[in-house]
């Protein structure tokens, strides 16, 4: 396994709108189909693609039963609110005590992985989520596509064209 707090190389990403998260996709999808896509961390571009759609799907669809910051967490992390909708997520971070450290992180072909994040892309796209989120609490339409798009940046830096 791969410590992803300590890659170097990856790229730098920040992503002004949604419809660029999937323009990202779709430009590595095709880099790999070239064999000219290099990862740098432990997932496969589906898999990347399908964790980042599975945490942009459950504030619509109900997170995880065993998704239950403790207090402090939360406090840490409200205070830290700005970075995140600044798109300042750290890799290399995991969730104690879920296997693998996050959710959503199931193996997925390239294709499946960007057809569920097209799909989690567009229904954000269209309106706000109705599940607050576990650690911010209630967020505005703008914020919580401005945390998704830190997210996918995050993930989507451990790929570089070769």
């Amino acid at each position: 396994m791969i410590d992803t707090g300590k890659v170097q190389g990856r790229r730098a990403l920040a992503f002004e709108n949604l419809d660029a998260v999937l323009a990202d996709v779709d430009t590595l999808a095709a880099a790999e189909a070239a064999g000219k896509l290099k990862k740098l961390g432990n997932w496969s571009l589906g898999q990347a693609c399908g964790h980042v759609a599975a945490w942009m799907s459950y504030p619509y669809d109900g997170y995880p039963k065993d998704i239950k910051p403790p207090w402090f967490i939360i406090l840490l992390m409200r205070l830290k609110r700005k970075d995140f909708l600044a798109g300042k997520l750290p890799a290399g971070v995991k969730i104690p005590g879920i296997e693998g450290g996050t959710k959503g992180i199931e193996p997925l072909s390239t294709a499946d992985g960007v057809a569920k994040l097209r799909k989690a892309i567009e229904r954000l796209k269209k309106a706000p989520p109705t599940i607050p989120n576990p650690l911010f609490g209630s967020l505005t339409h703008e914020e919580w596509m401005a945390i998704n798009r830190g997210h996918a940046a995050l993930h989507l830096s451990f790929f570089v064209i070769e």
